[in-house]
């Protein structure tokens, strides 16, 4: 074991010793002590021994059976595959083959499926004989496959020194507000959920880990709005993980008195760009809420706001295991807890890990993001604007559920736009934009805007099974109607 893993599972044992008969881990319809984790954990262990497996994949339902599973794994020394939810059946079956999986660990509901890829049941575990195997640097003890950009999921291998690296400073950060409750909304295989229930097992407190139906998560997007208020009324989570769009909701609805926020000590947000506007509107709420930025490749979270050093509008300052720099060009360089390798590609070796992130530090060294270096167009007056800055500022007032902007060699930026319900008007959607606009420099703002008859999905080839837009293809999709002069608010075909 790594002297970190040595460390977490010493931490474990303490919290059973100390505090027995505390909650761990509390499902849908289980709770398990800290007592009865650590032998759970040791039990599972034991039955992957018996299974003479070394690369397994996860394929559960947020849970305790998830988490179990995960901590056996990890504690075991062998190479965890989680399989997010939101994935695709091919994308899925994609990651097995790479991954040369021998045994998968999954829901009834992907019986089919696993038969489908050569998968063989016996008792709880699916096995398959792999022929070929996969080039993964030793130590490997997560690969976690993200979908990027091309909607082909892409396997970044991580060491559990890293990941435990990150889960103790997620630890630290919020120590200050002690939370004792945690709540995982996000699915367990998305690498910051992940870790924050690491880091929730470090503090000795209570993980919640509701199955996602039960959560009121419905795939990459969707969300059942009364399940997941309900939820938050019955267990009162001090400590939650959001994305911006799950605090758009949490905060629109403390607005309309539909969510008590009081029981909340720290709550942080990321995966995209936080506007100003709803940092402003959560603060005013009272809600303890950081935002950071961090990247798989660097075992998730590199920056984070915290109680001790918060500075809104920016996603922080490194964690400090970290050195973080910008190069000549403004790209967020990092040097730390950087990946392995990629699945099947030499071992990384560099010290320093281009993020392919454009950011700007100030003077008492938070860090604010400027966006995708590779998704920055220039304007016709030869101004760089990067559109996701544009997006988040667009989408997160409630009336625009998505938003792309492009202005490639234009003298005026377009936007294609989906309301958030199709009752919004026109007139309502140029106030939302004039509103967004205000907080842009003249060179940024959205100049004119089509209102789109149908939204980016996976399904039409146009989002990321993760929810992030496919610029090119929107781009190829939309292209007559970007580049037309025809100032009016027409409705895309």
């Amino acid at each position: 074991m790594s002297p970190e893993l040595t460390d977490f599972w010493q931490t474990l044992q303490e919290h059973a010793d100390r505090k027995p008969h505390c909650i761990a881990l509390w499902g849908d319809n289980l709770k398990v002590d800290y007592s009865t984790l650590c032998v759970e954990v040791a039990y599972r262990q034991q039955r992957l021994r018996d299974e003479q497996a070394s690369i397994v994949a996860l394929a559960l339902d947020n849970g305790v059976d998830a988490l179990l599973w995960d901590l056996a794994l990890l504690f075991e020394g062998l190479t965890c595959v989680p399989l997010p939810p939101f994935f695709s059946p091919v994308q899925r079956k994609h990651c097995l083959e790479r991954s040369a999986a021998s045994l998968v660990i999954g829901d009834a509901c992907l019986a089919t499926e696993l038969e489908d890829a050569g998968y063989v049941q016996r008792g709880e575990f699916w096995h398959r004989h792999c022929t070929t195997g996969s080039l993964m640097p030793d130590g490997t003890a997560k690969l976690t496959f993200t979908s990027g950009t091309t909607g082909t999921p892409k396997g970044v291998c991580l060491s559990a020194a890293s990941l435990l690296t990150v889960a103790q400073a997620l630890h630290q950060a919020s120590a200050m507000s002690a939370p004792q409750h945690h709540l995982a909304l996000l699915p367990l295989a998305i690498l910051l959920e992940n870790l924050g229930c690491y880091a929730a097992l470090i503090a000795g407190a209570t993980l919640s880990l509701p199955g996602l139906k039960t959560s009121g998560m419905q795939g990459a997007t969707g969300v059942d709005v009364p399940l997941l208020l309900g939820l938050l009324a019955s267990r009162a989570p001090q400590s939650l993980i959001l994305v911006p769009q799950l605090l758009l909701l949490l905060v629109s609805a403390a607005e309309q008195k539909a969510f008590d926020p009081t029981s909340l000590r720290f709550a942080a947000v990321g995966g995209a760009r936080v506007s100003m506007a709803l940092l402003t509107r959560a603060q005013r709420l009272g809600m303890p809420v950081y935002e950071g930025y961090g990247l798989s490749e660097c075992a998730s979270v590199v920056c984070l706001n915290h109680p001790m050093a918060c500075r809104p509008g920016s996603v922080g300052r490194p964690l400090p295991h970290l050195q973080v720099r910008l190069a000549e060009d403004g790209e967020v360089q990092i040097k730390g807890s950087v990946l392995l390798g990629y699945l099947d590609e030499p071992a990384h070796t560099g010290e320093w890990w281009p993020s392919g992130d454009l950011g700007e530090f100030d003077n008492d060294g938070f860090l604010y993001l400027k966006g995708r270096k590779k998704h920055q167009f220039v304007t016709s007056f030869g101004r760089n604007v990067n559109p996701e800055w544009v997006e988040a500022e667009l989408t997160q007032r409630g009336l625009i559920a998505q938003a792309f902007v492009y202005g490639e060699a234009m003298p005026r930026n377009h936007a294609l736009l989906w309301p958030s319900s199709p009752d919004f008007s026109d007139e309502q959607l140029t106030s939302a934009v004039n509103q967004a606009n205000q907080l842009l420099p003249d060179y940024a703002q959205v100049h004119r805007w089509t209102r789109l008859e149908q939204p980016f999905t996976p399904e039409n080839g146009l989002l990321t099974a993760n929810g992030r837009p496919r610029r090119d293809a929107i781009i190829e999709r939309y292209q007559r109607l970007l580049h037309a002069d025809d100032l009016s608010e027409e409705i895309a075909p």
